[in-house]
């Protein structure tokens, strides 16, 4: 089934008993997406379950690659490159439509491979009860690069002053063992345990329609980067907790934001962006002077991505909409 809608927020409440609503987001995807959907059976196994395609007006054949290899799915066509919190939305929203609505979302990238099972222990956690309080909101598995063996760092604290200067004195890697002075999450043991984390990198998450009725839409100002960190703190504020589930796992074949210049400053951008709504003036000052330390360092070893990012941030201009 397909439609030529753009995401209709308000109706994003219309979680019922109905089956757990796949949702990709697609944008010239049709070279990662034969192989993602020819993984979902064996992702997805055990769970009643429905594709959702919300395609950013992709200029390639990914469209005609969905209806000829899932033409079951509901493919929902935005027009335009409305970045990928507009497309979750347009997604939940065409999901919100169905008869009994659905359980629970699983917000997938189109380069994730799902091993056996990942899906369903993702889903069984959403619901349960902290020890510290509140509920399993969003719920994320362990995630390897493309050989299959190296974990992804893919949890996260929240942004502070003090985890930037970390991140910028030490490095996000070496810092990431202590809470206080990085963001990223390096500790091997946070990742053998169920492990609560402020946010996790959103190429794979789960959300219970509890979740997702509480918290509405995502927040589509974001074109791209922190709109996964901005729905994750949103929910912790409401009651409901990002936790790892390390018995679910699966592969993500990366992106190139780490060498892109563009992408790495809209990433940089966002960063400050999102902390400022979140913060004093005299906080996001100090956040963003850390920040633009960071990036200044790099660029002066040579890092044309840190170079173009610490620009954006002394004043230049930012990337506002596609790469």
């Amino acid at each position: 089934m397909s439609s030529r809608r753009s995401a209709s927020p308000h109706s994003l409440s219309g979680a019922g008993s109905g089956p757990v609503a796949v949702l990709v987001v697609t944008w010239n995807s049709a070279e990662v997406l034969p192989e993602f959907l020819a993984s979902l059976p064996e992702g997805m196994a055990g769970l009643d379950w429905r594709l959702v395609v919300a395609d950013n007006d992709s200029a390639d054949d990914t469209v005609e690659v969905v209806r000829t290899l899932a033409p079951g799915a509901t493919v929902v066509r935005t027009g335009r490159n409305a970045g990928y919190a507009a497309g979750v939305n347009a997604a939940l929203a065409a999901a919100a439509g169905w008869e009994g609505g659905f359980r629970a979302a699983l917000v997938c990238n189109p380069d994730v491979r799902m091993r056996r099972g990942c899906a369903a222990l993702l889903v069984d956690a959403l619901g349960e009860a902290q020890p510290g309080g509140g509920r399993v909101g969003i719920s994320v598995p362990l995630l390897y690069e493309e050989d299959g063996r190296t974990l992804l760092h893919s949890l996260r604290r929240e942004s502070s002053v003090t985890r930037a200067l970390g991140e910028a004195v030490i490095g996000n890697r070496r810092a990431g063992r202590f809470p206080r002075w990085s963001e990223l999450v390096t500790d091997p043991a946070a990742y053998e345990r169920e492990t609560v984390a402020d946010w996790a990198t959103g190429a794979l998450m789960a959300l219970s329609g509890e979740c997702l009725a509480a918290c509405g839409p995502w927040d589509e100002s974001f074109f791209l980067y922190s709109e996964e960190t901005e729905y994750c703190l949103r929910a912790r504020d409401l009651g409901f907790v990002t936790r790892l589930e390390p018995s679910a796992s699966a592969t993500h074949l990366g992106g190139d934001s780490q060498v892109s210049p563009r992408l790495w400053t809209l990433l940089t951008v966002n960063r400050v962006r999102l902390f400022r709504r979140r913060h004093g003036l005299a906080a996001t000052t100090a956040f963003r002077a850390a920040v633009l330390l960071r990036e200044s360092s790099r660029a002066a070893l040579g890092r044309p991505a840190s170079l173009a990012a610490a620009r954006a941030l002394a004043g230049g201009s930012a990337p506002q909409g596609a790469p």
